[in-house]
């Protein structure tokens, strides 16, 4: 792994609300650690998986959502800092539309960090009312993407 690498992934720890920072590149491993003066006090994510405000424990952020939903809407949140996308390439249909029926388990849109692609998918079935991101815009670890009405 080259230095510049290397220094842009520490750049990415030092500059975001994450402790601990783990790639793996062929036979190349490196991991890095916030030091715990620097580290935030938010906690992070129990499950990478499925992302609502149901799965984050950060009480500033929930009751931030709060302002946002009513009782049968629920917030899809960022589980990563990147970039988001709505579709999977420039040239594709995007994942999710307002208005949209999506089922538990479907793929709302993707979140580029790092030059990886990572999917997010949705742990709940109901109609899309609201995108939060437009396309191509940069995402914080929590912030809305998306409201759904279940």
């Amino acid at each position: 792994m080259d230095l510049r690498k290397l220094k842009s992934l520490i750049d990415l720890v030092s500059d975001s609300d994450i402790s601990e920072l783990e790639i793996s590149e062929g036979e190349d491993r490196v991991r890095i650690v916030k030091s715990p003066d620097k580290l935030s006090t938010s906690p992070t994510p129990s499950k990478i998986d499925s992302f609502s405000s149901d799965d984050t424990a950060s009480a500033s952020a929930h009751e931030e959502n709060k302002t946002h939903e009513a009782e049968n809407q629920k917030l899809i949140l960022s589980p990563m800092v990147g970039t988001f996308y709505r579709a999977g390439s420039p040239d594709s249909s995007p994942f999710a539309e307002v208005g949209q029926i999506i089922e538990e388990g479907q793929t709302l849109c993707v979140i580029e960090a790092m030059k990886l692609m990572n999917e997010v998918p949705t742990n709940m079935t109901g109609k899309i009312l609201e995108i939060f991101v437009e396309n191509g815009e940069p995402v914080e670890f929590e912030q809305p993407l998306f409201k759904i009405e279940i």
